[in-house]
């Protein structure tokens, strides 16, 4: 089998591959993230699309340009639209539409317009709608982004184990997929693109996969009860606002926290590896608001930090006295759902690995 056979190859299966997960997520058998999900498998179904003229090209043997048709490029032109909506409903599932929001749809106007003045034949229109393909691209993959990472500082105000929740799968598929493009345009510059179909293909298949496997076990990321999801997206929304205001006085607020130093002393409940501001808040007997703030405020850290520091704690303590727990033992005797993120969050906390404080350069 040749290079050509083998891109053929993995064409098949990329573009099989996308619309089997595709309507993987637009069934959503899980039935989590719903809205997000729905986002991604549309986003999903138009990313398959860029591959369909090569697929119809391989089962007639004939070469069938479907990209050029009007009504195809236009609906093409909302894959990043779609990838931005599902990044948002997956950060924010309360989030409704508004008629603000009738902004998403002006560039796709725009280039309507771009592309009927292309078909009546004033080709200079082409740089236009080239221009605002990439414009749009990288407008909303940089959103995504920047979404992404404001979701994963949000949501250590109320979780105490972010791994499963943090969205890193679509934080890493933004840079391969940004790092690839460039490669690609460069390439285009400077030597022969068909060249490049191969490498290109192979590495979108492998993106692809990665997407699957992180997509079908991605769980719910807000608690599915709506009152509670609603109470914590309202907290984490106004974290910088409650630090700066006060929502109790400072007698109730020393009050609540020589209350929780108590609880987290006595009880140790950040040995539950599955902690939230809910559960702890429902132990003080105190609102989910009030507790962000007194962490926030009278400790001045968030309640990842918070949690963490006493299960580190816990853990060093096991490292040095208990002989017979391996790593991944004492991660789940301190509170940590996997050796991964108790890894992670040692190495932040102490500048050192588990292993390595064992063995004596933490003693």
């Amino acid at each position: 089998m040749n290079t050509s056979e083998l891109n053929n190859f993995i064409v098949i299966l990329i573009y099989g591959s996308l619309v089997l997960l595709s309507l993987l997520k637009l069934s959503n058998p899980l039935k989590v993230n719903k809205k997000a999900n729905l986002w991604f498998g549309i986003f999903l179904f138009l990313w398959s699309s860029f591959w369909l003229d090569e697929i119809l090209f391989l089962v007639t043997d004939s070469t069938i340009e479907i990209h050029s048709l009007l009504f195809v490029r236009f609906i093409q032109f909302f894959t990043p639209i779609t990838f931005y909506l599902s990044v948002l409903f997956y950060t924010n599932p309360v989030f409704k539409f508004k008629i603000s929001d009738l902004k998403y749809v002006v560039l796709p106007v725009i280039f309507l317009i771009s592309l009927l003045f292309i078909e009546f034949g004033f080709y200079e229109f082409q740089y236009v709608s080239i221009s605002l393909i990439l414009f749009q691209a990288l407008f909303y993959t940089g959103l995504s982004y920047f979404t992404i990472r404001k979701h994963q500082k949000k949501i250590q105000q109320f979780s105490s184990n972010t791994e499963g929740i943090n969205l890193n799968w679509l934080e890493y598929i933004i840079l391969i997929l940004f790092i690839v493009n460039i490669v690609y345009v460069i390439y285009n510059l400077s030597y022969n693109a068909n060249s490049l179909n191969f490498f290109i293909n192979s590495v979108f298949l492998a993106v692809i996969y990665f997407v699957g496997y992180n997509s079908l076990k991605q769980k719910e990321i807000y608690p599915v009860e709506e009152k509670q999801r609603e109470e914590l997206i309202s907290i984490d929304n106004s974290e910088t606002d409650e630090i700066k205001r006060k929502l109790i006085s400072d007698e109730e607020l020393l009050r609540i926290k020589v209350q929780l130093e108590k609880v987290m002393e006595t009880q140790k409940p950040y040995l539950d590896s599955e902690l939230n501001l809910i559960k702890l808040s429902e132990l003080l007997s105190v609102s989910t608001h009030q507790l962000s703030y007194t962490i926030n405020t009278g400790f001045q850290k968030n309640f990842f930090q918070y949690v963490n520091e006493f299960r580190i704690d816990h853990a060093k303590k096991l490292l040095k006295d208990n002989q017979k727990l391996s790593i991944l033992g004492i991660a789940y005797e301190s509170g940590f759902n996997s050796k991964t993120s108790f890894n992670t969050t040692f190495k932040k906390f102490t500048n050192q690995t588990p292993s390595e404080f064992k063995n004596g350069s933490g003693l």
